[in-house]
């Protein structure tokens, strides 16, 4: 294990900390001054650098503050932790903005501070894996089930060309899944074009995918290529496919049938050599039985179909996404990256985020910006996951999570809808979401992911004994093990 560096003019500090943390089984290192330590950091040391530093603010030469400058410049994920017996408020500031783990002041506790820094030994620990994670899967992260059968079946896709549908709810990262399989395809070489079908007025769109000529209509003065000839040799991706316009389908048709089309105002039919990748969050098969889908454009289409999770059917992927996104965050803001305490990563887990992997983007973007310290904690997260019910609270239906009214705030997370009332009002919310999106299976989805909840919840009780989870739901011992295999919970 790396040492624990101290910082300290003062002999007896060192000599005590030096001391408790031994006890503890926690290698130490001393210095005397801000010199020493960074003649230590540029040396090739056999120990490699410390686990954690621990540095005096008011030291002879350089500053403990300048020290931490200097440290986090090289060395931004290492835990610094600044001790002073000058308690006074730009200390304090000053010791957070420039990134430190914790401020302690002098005298200190001896207990607490040894366990300030187990604190940040762990912290340590876990930025040295979370970085080695990030770094061998910066693409896409998941370690859930569902997710896993995405990345196999991209794996699977990896030498084909065929055409994908992709579908999943808004904010579950289909152009993600759409570059991924561009990339690991054949076409790698080549571009990839991306268009949403929807975010484009309708008498546009046609010119937007297959170009135009000079004179084709007023004020198209040059010939002008569409997406489909910018994307030749590639991938064209066309998102919220079922939004677009029922005329301009049977085009879309035509060139997946036999790869022809003709620019607006041409006469003469361009080749097109490209792969297309199509999503939506709707159902499509719906959109068919009302008349607004081609049928036959769906079956070209729906060729091989990825559905992408929400999610709240992936919540053990909210502690890694959530450490991802603050990186993120930091490295566009140029600013030192937060961490986040394992409460704060557990009530995260429990919110519902309607809008998916984009609204935990957007939460960990606030945070970054808003959350008052280095260390997040429960209470630093907006007020739709903070005023959340607690873990004793009744377990919500279709996993939404129970909340309260938040306490009164000024500033909202992106994409933030105020907390509801209780478990019930979480349920009408997601009833009327599903209600409105066109779907006609709610009864049926909403139905087995509150049975699913129930189930887990019972069995995480009993320590997985079935027969005594069933006996607390008041179900037999035969219909918990088939409605275990029919929500497929097996594993």
């Amino acid at each position: 294990m790396k040492p624990i560096w101290i910082v300290d003019d003062d002999q007896s500090i060192r000599f005590v900390l030096e001391k408790a943390l031994l006890r503890e089984e926690l290698p130490t290192r001393s210095f005397t001054n801000s010199r020493e330590v960074l003649q230590a950091l540029e040396s090739d040391d056999e120990e490699g650098g410390p686990q954690v530093l621990v540095s005096d603010i008011r030291m002879p030469g350089s500053s403990g503050l300048d020290l931490l400058t200097k440290v986090k410049e090289k060395h931004p994920g290492l835990p610094v932790i600044i001790m002073t017996a000058f308690s006074d408020l730009d200390s304090a500031v000053s010791a957070f903005q420039g990134g430190a783990f914790e401020y302690l002041p002098k005298p200190f506790d001896l207990p607490k501070a040894i366990e300030l820094i187990r604190r940040a030994v762990e912290e340590s620990q876990r930025e040295e894996v979370s970085e080695e994670r990030m770094a061998a899967a910066p693409e896409m992260l998941g370690q859930a089930s569902a997710m896993q059968d995405v990345f196999r079946a991209i794996g699977r896709l990896s030498q084909s060309n065929v055409t994908v549908m992709i579908t999943g709810e808004s904010g579950t990262g289909k152009e993600l899944v759409a570059r991924a399989l561009h990339k690991h395809s054949p076409r790698a070489g080549g571009p990839f074009v991306a268009i949403n079908t929807a975010a484009i007025p309708k008498d546009l769109l046609e010119s937007e995918l297959f170009g135009h000529e000079r004179g084709a209509f007023t004020g198209a003065q040059t010939m002008r290529r569409g997406r489909f000839e910018q994307a030749e040799s590639g991938t064209l991706f066309l998102d919220e496919i079922g939004d677009m316009p029922f005329d301009l389908q049977t085009r879309l048709l035509r060139v997946l049938s036999d790869g022809n089309f003709y620019r607006v105002g041409g006469h003469s039919a361009v080749k097109a050599n490209v792969r297309v990748i199509a999503a939506t969050h709707q159902d499509l098969e719906q959109r068919v039985k009302e008349g607004v889908f081609r049928e036959d454009l769906f079956h070209r289409l729906n060729v091989i179909r990825l559905r992408l999770p929400a999610l709240r059917e992936r919540r053990d992927d909210v502690p890694m996404l959530a450490r991802h996104f603050l990186q993120q965050s930091a490295k566009q803001l140029g600013v030192e990256p937060k961490r986040i305490s394992d409460a704060a990563l557990a009530r995260l887990a429990t919110f519902a985020f309607p809008g998916n992997v984009r609204q935990l983007e957007n939460i960990c973007h606030w945070l970054t910006v808003m959350a008052p310290a280095q260390l997040i904690e429960p209470k630093d997260l907006p007020p739709e996951i903070a005023g959340s019910a607690p873990e004793s609270a009744p377990v919500p239906a279709a996993g939404a999570p129970a909340q309260r009214s938040p306490e009164p705030a000024t500033v909202m997370a992106p994409g933030a809808a105020p907390a509801a009332q209780g478990w019930e009002s979480g349920l009408e919310a997601e009833a009327l979401e599903l209600l409105a999106s066109g779907r006609h299976d709610v009864w049926d989805a909403l139905t087995k992911r509150f049975e699913s909840k129930l189930i887990l919840t019972a069995l995480a009780n009993t320590r997985g004994r079935r027969i005594e989870a069933a006996q607390k739901l008041g179900i037999g011992r035969n219909t918990i093990t088939r409605k275990i295999q029919e929500l497929g919970l097996e594993d």
